[in-house]
C-alpha cells in the first residue's frame, strides 16, 4: 500500500511538471516575459506548493522537524540533485541577465536562514519580514524584466505541444499545479508511513524522504525543461524555488504557527545547505554554463549528504 500511495504520487508529479512547463513556456511567450522570469515566479510558485503544503501542515501538527527539514532538504536538493541531474542530460546554458541578482538574493536568504536556525526560533514577526523581503524581490525582478530583459523571451525555443492561446496557457499551468499538490500529497502521506515503519526521527524524514519527495515536481520540470533546452527555465526554477522555500514558505508557515527549531538539524545540514548555494553561483559564474562535469560534481556532493544523513543523525 505504501508503495503504490508513492508510485502514484510520483506519476502525478511527472504529469504535472509536463503539464506546467507547457503552459509557463507558453505563458511567457503571450506575455513577452523571459524565460528566466518565467521560471523564477510562475514555476517556482508552482514546484514549491508541495512544499507549502506539507511545512505548513508539519508545522501545525507540532512537527518542526519534518518542517525546517523539508525546508533544508529541499534547497540542497534543488541546488545539487536537480541541477546536477539537468546538467548530467544536457550540459546547461544560462543567459546572465537576472542571474547575478537573483543568486545573490539567494545567498543572502540563505545566510539569514542560517542564522535564524541558530537562534532557535522564529517568530511570527520573522515570518512577515521574509514575505515582505520576498514580495520586494518578485517586484524587482519584474520590473527589470519589463525594462530590459523583456528581448530574451522564452520563445526562443518553442517546446512541442505547447499550448497556442492564453487562456488554455493559463489551463495549463492550474491543472500542472493541481497534479503537483495531488502527487505531493500521495508521496508524503507514504512517506511517513515508511518513516514509522523503519523508526527513525522526524528530522531525518524531513531532509530526506519528504524533501526530496517535495523536490519531485522541481525535478520533473527541470528535467522537461533542460530537454527542450531551456535553460534558464532550469537555473530559475532551482533559484526560485530556493528563495521561496525560504522567504515564502518558511514566511508563511511561521506567520500561521511560529517554529521552534528542532534540535536534530546540525552542522552537517547547515554545511551543505550553504555550499550548495555558493556552488550553484560559482558554476553558472565560471563560464555561464553548468557543463556534465559539474553536474556530476553536484550529484555526487548529494549522494554524499544523504550517507553523512544517514550516519549522523
Amino acid at each position: 500500500m505504501i508503495a503504490l500511495q508513492i508510485a502514484g504520487g510520483l506519476c502525478l508529479l511527472i504529469l504535472g511538471g509536463e503539464t506546467l512547463v507547457r503552459g509557463a513556456v507558453s505563458l511567457a511567450e503571450r506575455l513577452k516575459l523571459s524565460s528566466l522570469l518565467i521560471g523564477l515566479t510562475v514555476v517556482a510558485m508552482g514546484g514549491s506548493m508541495p512544499e507549502l503544503v506539507t511545512t505548513v501542515e508539519a508545522a501545525l501538527l507540532g512537527s518542526p522537524g519534518i518542517a525546517i527539514g523539508n525546508i533544508i532538504g529541499s534547497n540542497i536538493a534543488n541546488s545539487l540533485l536537480i541541477l546536477g541531474t539537468a546538467a548530467v542530460l544536457v550540459p546547461i546554458t544560462v543567459r546572465m541577465g537576472g542571474l547575478r541578482r537573483d543568486g545573490g538574493v539567494m545567498i543572502a536568504l540563505t545566510m539569514l536562514f542560517v542564522f535564524l536556525l541558530i537562534m532557535g526560533f522564529i517568530s511570527r514577526l520573522l515570518g512577515a519580514l521574509l514575505i515582505a523581503a520576498l514580495i520586494l524581490y518578485i517586484l524587482k525582478a519584474y520590473f527589470d524584466d519589463r525594462n530590459g530583459g523583456s528581448n530574451d523571451t522564452a520563445g526562443d525555443d518553442d517546446p512541442g505541444g505547447a499550448p497556442k492561446s492564453l487562456p488554455v496557457s493559463i489551463l495549463f499551468v492550474f491543472v500542472g499545479f493541481a497534479l503537483l499538490i495531488l502527487g505531493a500529497r500521495f508521496l508524503v502521506t507514504g512517506a511517513i508511513d515508511l518513516a514509522r515503519l523503519l523508526n527513525v526521527s522526524e528530522t531525518v524524514i524531513g531532509l530526506s524522504v519528504i524533501a526530496f519527495g517535495t523536490s519531485l515536481p522541481e525535478l520533473a520540470t527541470s528535467i522537461i525543461a533542460a530537454l527542450k533546452r531551456q535553460g534558464d527555465l532550469v537555473i530559475g526554477n532551482v533559484v526560485g524555488s530556493n528563495i521561496y522555500n525560504i522567504g515564502g514558505i518558511l514566511g508563511i508557515t511561521a506567520i500561521i504557527q511560529p517554529i521552534d527549531v528542532p534540535d536534530g538539524i546540525n552542522w552537517i545540514d547547515l554545511t551543505f545547505l550553504v555550499g550548495s548555494a555558493f556552488a550553484l553561483v560559482i558554476f553558472v559564474l565560471t563560464g555561464r554554463r553548468i557543463s556534465r562535469v559539474e553536474g556530476g560534481i553536484l550529484l555526487a556532493s548529494y549522494a554524499g549528504f544523504m550517507a553523512l544523513l544517514v550516519h549522523h543523525h
